[in-house]
């Protein structure tokens, strides 16, 4: 299994996207700084994280959420998430 993920620097709350078949592994390469792409920009925390059965789709999204509708998505999906975090 394959999994989308969104990561959120809790210093400049600048959000990531990526791909990978643990989420968790890739959590701790992106804090400890091994990742080029988000070095100097931590700590992160995963915002939203969903499962896909190939790595295909898992790119296909991913690739969707760095576009410009898929941004403009993702970021009602996270308001949504916040608002029903808040209110319960």
């Amino acid at each position: 299994m394959y999994f989308v993920y969104v990561l959120c620097s809790l210093t400049s709350g600048h959000l990531y996207t990526g791909f990978t078949s643990d989420p968790v592994q890739r959590l701790g390469q992106h804090n400890q700084g091994i990742t080029k792409s988000t070095r100097n920009r931590g700590p992160w925390e995963i915002v939203l994280s969903e499962g896909y059965p190939t790595r295909w789709e898992a790119m296909r999204r991913e690739r969707f959420l760095k576009s410009g509708k898929g941004r403009e998505q993702l970021k009602q999906m996270l308001s949504t998430q916040s608002a029903r975090n808040s209110a319960g």
